[in-house]
């Protein structure tokens, strides 16, 4: 096709001010950002294979576009001599809107996250251009002078140009140019000539985009330079390791090794081919490119969504990769995806896969997946919560990945089966306690008699973790239970008998019961003497069938009004807090210090529970506790 002239109508240019946020991003760009320099030359691939894309999936329905003929792909001019970088594709383009709002003003609200979060950086780094969406002004690290020249895909439309040199403004106007697409020439700094050289274009195209799914062509040649054919279309046997981390690295822009990666190629029930990855951390801040979770999808080597969020359950959503299948319709819609037999086959295999690695995972290296599970645990705990009971084979499958502390795991981590190997002779059922943290659940007196008779309790501390527990009835025949539930049917202690003397006497511990009655009111059930206690003076236990106490915890997780739920206080006539108190009653019925170590301990309860709705109404009393327990050793001194 023959083309016009190129050269810019520069008459017709109008100049235009850069904001205030941008200048000093450019400043920053130019001056400071100055360790590979060569990732500009990754940003200005990567939009250029945006561009592709796009017109890609706009001709899937829409023929009349400028050279609906024309090959997509990418070309690289090199001039040493001149040290003048060309970069072209055949991609969507631009119109004079279109260019105005991209490359004129940025994302500033992106380009303001971006100098903040430079501000807390000991040293600036290249890789934190990916995030905000000014990638294509990292060219400003190696160019005096750079000049984009596009016509859009729109047959009616004009071409433009935009030219700035990292200044202050930028000159916009029309431009000659014949043919659809985008081109942008870089006039390079006297220390960036490198980058003119075609060995050095070639060695920086295989190092970030040698997975760019068009071809890139450099000096002339007719060969693309780019590998070009999709890792996930090949086979597993042919594909390294090192190969599969720098995918992951095109994909992610994340500079940590993924933690493992899943190659599922199947024919059937499906025609699918996939390459999934973990991540080795759940935040990777501003290394990563990728603004939303989702899966790419491509049908017929097409891309056709970017995130596609429904080829998994939302549980999974942490999981990178691309998926492509020739079972899909090209005009694929999230409607026809969910409602798709393919594509529910496709997030069958696809689960079933990334499950199998993980089990795998965590039987062959525990170590790596104890790992995983402190960055994505809580998202298999969401997937078990999530899961409606009519489907109890996908909750089965989820349950073997589970992993907990508990009473006797130190700080270490168990999984299910491990608990019940462990359980002992006679014991029916998993025990758990929920809780804010490991420290306060370790403390629970609801631990008392596990503790005494060396039964294993899971802790469930995790916000997730209350509707994970209503999610959990029952592994491999045994029911959970919650420790501070009141129907729980445990053994008397064995000595019980043998240290009934030591406990209060019958009218001093009914005296007692009665002042907790009054002091405590409604707020409490009922008050009785606990069976199990050991070495706590209370607990608070719910009674059967009140579900209520779960939603109390979810409330005030997410820190909503709740009501607190009525339980049982239970006492322990045995403990000296108690004893002291039922003396108390008995001397000095009128003294303060009694409703007021009353309600500290039924208070201590609630914190524990992770209940308390407000902990610092509890200084002024504590204070007083204090005052009257500092002022007793005094007059005993």
């Amino acid at each position: 096709m023959s083309k016009e002239p190129e050269t810019p109508e520069s008459q017709s240019l109008q100049d235009f001010q850069f904001k205030a946020e941008i200048q000093q991003l450019l400043n920053i760009l130019v001056h400071s950002l100055y360790t590979e320099r060569e990732i500009f030359m990754r940003e200005l691939l990567s939009n250029a294979s945006d561009a592709l894309n796009r017109i890609q999936f706009e001709m899937l329905t829409n023929r009349d576009v400028l050279d609906p003929d024309a090959e997509l792909a990418i070309r690289i001019e090199a001039d040493q001599d001149a040290k003048i970088l060309t970069i072209s594709d055949t991609g969507i383009g631009m119109t004079h809107e279109e260019i105005a709002e991209d490359l004129g003003t940025i994302a500033h609200s992106g380009a303001a996250a971006f100098l903040k979060q430079l501000e807390t950086e000991q040293r600036p780094s290249v890789d934190l251009i990916g995030q905000f969406g000014v990638g294509f002004y990292s060219v400003f690290m190696v160019a005096d002078q750079v000049r984009v020249v596009s016509r859009s895909y729109r047959p009616e439309a004009e071409a433009v140009e935009w030219i700035s040199e990292g200044g202050s403004s930028y000159h916009l106007g029309p431009a000659a140019k014949a043919d659809r697409g985008t081109r942008i020439e870089i006039k390079l700094k006297e220390d960036a000539a490198e980058f003119a050289a075609t060995w050095r274009v070639e060695q920086i195209i295989r190092k970030h985009s040698d997975y760019i799914a068009f071809p890139i062509y450099v000096g002339g040649g007719e060969t693309a330079v780019n590998q070009k054919t999709a890792l996930w279309r090949q086979s597993p046997l042919e594909v390294t390791d090192e190969q599969y981390e720098d995918f992951y690295r095109h994909l992610t822009l994340d500079l940590e090794e993924p933690l493992l990666h899943a190659h599922l190629v199947t024919d059937a029930p499906v025609h699918m081919r996939s390459l999934l990855y973990i991540p080795s951390r759940r935040e990777r801040g501003f290394l990563s490119q990728r603004t939303d979770h989702g899966l790419k999808l491509y049908v017929h080597n097409v891309l056709i969504q970017e995130y596609n969020k429904d080829l998994l359950p939302d549980y999974l959503r942490f999981v990178e990769g691309v998926v492509e299948s020739e079972d899909l319709p090209l005009n694929i819609s999230r409607e026809v995806v969910q409602s798709s037999p393919a594509a529910r086959r496709i997030q069958k295999a696809l689960v079933r896969k990334l499950l199998k690695e993980l089990e795998t995972l965590s039987e062959s290296d525990p170590e790596a997946y104890a790992s995983f599970w402190r960055e994505f645990g809580s998202f298999l705990k969401e997937g078990v919560a999530a899961i409606p009971s009519a489907d109890p084979a996908a909750k089965d499958d989820l349950l073997p990945l589970l992993r907990f502390h508990s009473s006797r795991s130190g700080s270490g981590l168990i999984s299910l089966a491990e608990y019940v190997e462990r359980m002992g002779e006679g014991q029916s059922a998993i025990y758990y306690v929920l809780g804010d943290n490991l420290e306060s659940v370790a403390r629970s007196p609801h631990l008392d008699y596990f503790k005494g008779h060396d039964v294993e309790v899971l802790y469930l501390v995790d916000p997730i973790d209350t509707f994970l527990a209503m999610a959990l009835p029952e592994y491999e025949g045994k029911p959970f239970k919650n420790v501070d539930s009141a129907g729980l049917d445990l053994p008397q202690e064995p000595d019980a008998e043998e240290e009934s003397a030591e406990a209060l006497a019958d009218p001093d511990f009914n005296r007692l019961v009665g002042r907790f009655v009054k002091v405590l009111g409604d707020r409490v059930v009922e008050v009785r003497e606990s069976k199990v206690l050991r070495d706590s003076p209370c607990r608070l236990v719910s009674p059967d069938n009140a579900p209520e106490r779960e939603m109390s915890r979810v409330y005030r997780m997410l820190g909503r009004e709740f009501e607190m739920p009525k339980q049982i206080l239970e006492i322990n006539r045995k403990h000296p807090i108690i004893a002291n108190l039922a003396r108390l009653i008995s001397e000095k019925p009128e003294t303060d210090l009694i409703d007021a170590s009353i309600e500290q301990l039924f208070d201590n309860l609630l914190l524990v529970e992770g209940l308390h709705p407000n902990p610092t109404a509890m200084i002024p009393r504590i204070q007083q506790l204090m005052e009257a327990a500092t002022a007793s050793g005094n007059a005993q001194s």
